[in-house]
């Protein structure tokens, strides 16, 4: 293969290598932006997303140990309650920040999506 040739291939290697990239770039979840007008607002929804998936994990746990008859029907009110003002609270918290529900998620590439 003369050198020309072999150089245009490498070319369009690289042009095909690069256009990949910039589509796998484009399908990534967003990554935390380090602009400082939006610090706050990313930290929250770190945050905010961290306290989600914890309040998931109680209310499972909840909900096994109410089936298998380890808490009490004053128990089981206690927790049910607290578990949704901390709902509502984590949404509360979100709207101030401008996060919808949906905006408190991770993606944890290959693993998926946190919640």
């Amino acid at each position: 293969m003369t050198e020309p040739r072999r150089s245009l291939i490498e070319v369009r290697e690289i042009e095909s290598l690069r256009a990949e990239l910039e589509r796998q770039a484009e399908a990534l979840a967003p990554r935390w932006n380090a602009d400082p007008e939006d610090v706050q607002r990313s930290v929250a929804r770190l945050v905010l997303t961290l306290v989600e998936f914890l309040r998931q994990l109680m209310e499972r746990q909840a909900i096994r140990r109410m089936e298998a008859g380890s808490l009490t029907p004053e128990e089981t009110e206690d927790v049910g309650r607290a578990l949704m003002r901390l709902e509502e609270t984590i949404r509360d918290i979100g709207k101030r920040f401008g996060l919808d529900p949906g905006d408190l998620n991770l993606d944890l590439g290959p693993l998926g999506r946190l919640l």
